[in-house]
């Protein structure tokens, strides 16, 4: 088979350039076998136009740095193999985060944001001891937690919920994700009522209407809809004892 001729079209924008609008730059670019969006940005960038900004790392889906719109869906570009795409290809920056330029948005600080408002760490009265065994927990246990741990912050679930577009201060599935993790774990000492102040509001796990987008585009295949649904119910039972 001959290669196609692929066409991408991307958004161009820088923000300390406000005066100049944003706007769809065309590339074209020959497909070759194996190719993945990281591979054909990294050709654009290197063979055409070295202005064109986006992020990457480790180029294994493991950072989830590369982000983006690929013709209209939340995922990851080094994920994402061209000859599972049409030959117009468009691609455009996560919504929601603070826009850095062309397709590079800013996920850290809004990661950091939720990991305080949701006081992602464990909390235990116990005095810590550096020389004490470690704490044993059952095989299931640790296997539910490594289960919701594996989230690489990617901002996908983010980028595709419909609440997190509307609703600038929602936690999104993201951070109900981080929060069951700690529902999960015996050391963690919080109660109910403690995570319901946390978690239980319009912000938290209530501000979902459940169009569920966030378990579609999660690109490792997190069950983003079993942990809102566990926060749910452990969240509306706190409420109605309050």
């Amino acid at each position: 088979m001959n290669p196609r001729q692929l066409t991408f079209h991307i958004l161009r924008y820088n923000p300390d350039t406000p005066k100049q609008a944003p706007t769809m730059q065309t590339f074209e670019l020959q497909e070759e076998m194996g190719m993945t969006l990281f591979i054909a940005l990294n050709k654009i960038r290197e063979e055409q136009d070295p202005s064109l900004k986006f992020d990457f790392v480790c180029r294994a889906g493991i950072c989830g740095s590369c982000g983006m719109l690929i013709n209209g869906r939340p995922t990851l570009a080094c994920r994402t193999l061209t000859k599972d795409l049409p030959r117009d290809i468009s691609l455009m920056p996560l919504p929601v985060f603070k826009l850095l330029g062309d397709l590079s948005v800013d996920t850290g600080t809004w990661f950091r944001d939720v990991s305080l408002r949701t006081e992602a760490w464990i909390h235990t009265e116990k005095v810590f001891e550096p020389k004490a065994q470690e704490e044993r927990m059952d095989n299931e246990t640790a296997l539910n937690i490594y289960e919701v741990e594996r989230c690489i912050e990617c901002g996908c679930c983010i980028g595709g919920c419909a609440t997190a577009n509307i609703k600038p201060d929602f936690i999104g599935a993201a951070g109900v994700n981080r929060v069951s993790r700690f529902m999960i774990d015996p050391r963690d000492e919080r109660d109910e009522q403690q995570y319901f102040d946390v978690v239980g509001s319009e912000d938290g796990i209530f501000g979902c209407i459940g169009l569920m987008a966030c378990d579609d585009n999660c690109p490792i295949g997190i069950p983003l809809q079993g942990q809102l649904a566990y926060v749910r119910r452990k969240m509306a039972v706190a409420g109605w004892k309050r």
